[in-house]
């Protein structure tokens, strides 16, 4: 019997597309031998929409006792979640929980089988988390400088 997965996408903004991971990530669930049995796709910031119907979706498939995915596949870490290390590694034990391995095609080291996932895992997310406060940071620093010239 083949392994199943599903398949985790999402972008930040208008002017991004989930379309440019997606045939990457059916050829890594091909190279590994998974079947795919559903794409979750979110295609705006989920962060400024305030909720995550796709990983939450995901999650509820996963919950209910009758998750059919051996793994969840993703473009890169930073797309489950860029809310910290306790977040990622929330998202990450709720998947390991229900037998479900998260593999990302962007950070290969992400087989969650391994003792040393976790303390990789906390460094990523790490990372991920200062990258949203530096592009927030950055942001306002753009509008304030709008302001400022405005008047």
């Amino acid at each position: 019997m083949k392994a199943k997965c599903a398949i985790y996408l999402r972008v930040s903004t208008k002017e991004q597309t989930a379309e440019n991971q997606l045939p990457q990530l059916l050829q890594l669930a091909e190279s590994r031998g998974y079947e795919v049995v559903e794409i979750y796709q979110k295609n705006k910031s989920a962060w400024r929409a305030g909720h995550q119907r796709e990983l939450a979706r995901l999650l509820a498939d996963c919950r209910d006792g009758m998750c059919e995915y051996d793994a969840v596949l993703l473009w890169a870490l930073d797309r489950l979640t860029r809310e910290g290390i306790a977040k990622m590694l929330e998202w990450v034990n709720i998947f390991k929980g229900v037998g479900v391995k998260v593999v990302s095609l962007n950070e290969s080291w992400t087989d969650t089988t391994t003792p040393h996932s976790e303390f990789i895992f906390n460094i990523m997310a790490a990372v991920a988390a200062l990258e949203r406060q530096t592009i927030s940071q950055r942001v306002r620093a753009e509008r304030n400088f709008g302001k400022t010239f405005a008047n």
